[in-house]
């Protein structure tokens, strides 16, 4: 079965010759794109898509997510715009609720999110643990979080359980807590940042989880500077996200190695700390990845779209900056050549939008522009 879609006002494609196209047609043959052209030298298909002149774009590659839990922060968000400060020590209250919920309920949960990520043109999800923050419920949640995406992270190491030794805790995450989840998951993570874990202690989780054969990302210098982002470098981290508060080494490190840093925009504006500066990180080489960081208490959003406006707006960088790091910038996060992407070979996740052009998701922000998201090749997921 294949499917051609004709009079593309705007085909981002990524292509290294011509990433943006005007007046293109695309054709689809089992999952992947199969033909990328001028509409009038479109060949012909099984299915013929007239989309009249709207742009089409890759789906969005949401790299940093926390799918699974139960309870609702409202308050937490409510008050900190009045003026308390953010700590990590929220957290403690999603574990409170997630550890007593059933796996009806929590999948429940997550299927709704995931379709509401979807009908916002996200395509790819990876999904974190974290909020069991004990064996069987850490196990559970990257259970329920596989049915959805192959993309799944063991996030034990989010916090230390309230009212439990740091050090114990640690021999928990990278023994049986590890040993249950590691089968259910592709990447490690820590949350390296006072209030949580320090990079010594973070070192031994990574190396843990490197093991039992799990990919290490870590979760770094979000609340201040700190040793997060030189020990993603250091391990060879995929990703290093938030990267809110960097030093001109931390900014030399990642452009050095590669590893993708994460921006989360809707982090700052749920919580009111700076921002982080993309356009220094661009202009360094850094490979930049956007993302929604959809959790229940510092960024309550599963919007794409949204966080793409607060990339251009806030974060210093261009439209075709911002669409590249949300879909391209997210590939390169997962260590994915397959998706980010309409090159010809690449699986046909694409988005069709109620607009000319993807500079239209920056310019008319909140505006649901989203027509039509087509997943291809969804094997695994």
């Amino acid at each position: 079965m294949s499917t051609v879609y004709t009079r593309i006002g705007q085909l981002v494609t990524w292509d290294d010759e011509q990433p943006i196209r005007t007046d293109a047609a695309l054709v689809v043959e089992g999952g992947r794109v199969a033909w990328v052209g001028d509409t009038q030298n479109a060949p012909a298909a099984d299915e013929r898509v007239d989309v009249a002149g709207a742009a089409v774009i890759p789906g969005f590659v949401d790299a940093h997510t926390h799918l699974v839990f139960d309870g609702d922060r409202s308050g937490e968000f409510e008050a900190r715009m009045a003026g308390r400060a953010y700590t990590a020590g929220g957290i403690r209250a999603t574990v409170a609720r997630t550890r007593v919920a059933d796996e009806a309920r929590l999948e429940s949960l997550v299927a709704a999110r995931m379709a509401e990520l979807h009908a916002q043109g996200t395509t790819t999800v990876e999904v974190k643990s974290g909020y069991a923050l004990e064996v069987a419920g850490e196990e559970l949640s990257l259970r329920i979080a596989r049915r959805h995406t192959p993309e799944t992270t063991y996030l034990g190491a989010h916090v230390v359980p309230e009212g439990q030794d740091a050090d114990a805790y640690l021999t928990t995450v990278t023994g049986p807590m590890l040993q249950a989840c590691a089968p259910h998951a592709r990447w490690i993570d820590v949350f390296c940042e006072r209030g949580a874990f320090d990079a010594d202690q973070a070192r031994v989780v990574l190396a843990a989880g490197r093991a039992a054969g799990l990919e290490p990302r870590l979760h770094a210098n979000q609340l201040g500077f700190g040793p997060g982002v030189q020990l993603a470098c250091e391990i060879g981290a995929a990703a290093a996200d938030h990267c809110t508060y960097l030093t001109d080494d931390d900014v030399d490190a990642l452009a050095q190695t590669g590893v993708a840093a994460g921006l989360l925009p809707g982090v700052e504006f749920s919580t009111r700390h700076p921002y982080p500066d993309a356009r220094r990180l661009l202009d360094a080489g850094v490979r930049v990845a956007l993302a929604t960081d959809f959790n229940p208490g510092t960024s309550a959003t599963s919007s794409m779209p949204f966080c793409i406006a607060l990339a251009v707006r806030e974060l210093g960088m261009t439209c075709a900056e911002a669409l590249f790091a949300a879909t391209q910038g997210g590939a390169w996060s997962l260590r994915r050549s397959d998706v980010g992407h309409l090159r010809i070979g690449a699986r046909a996740d694409l988005v069709v939008l109620n607009a000319p052009s993807h500079v239209h998701l920056a310019y008319r922000p909140g505006v649901p522009l989203v027509r039509h998201v087509a997943r291809g090749a969804m094997s695994g997921e």
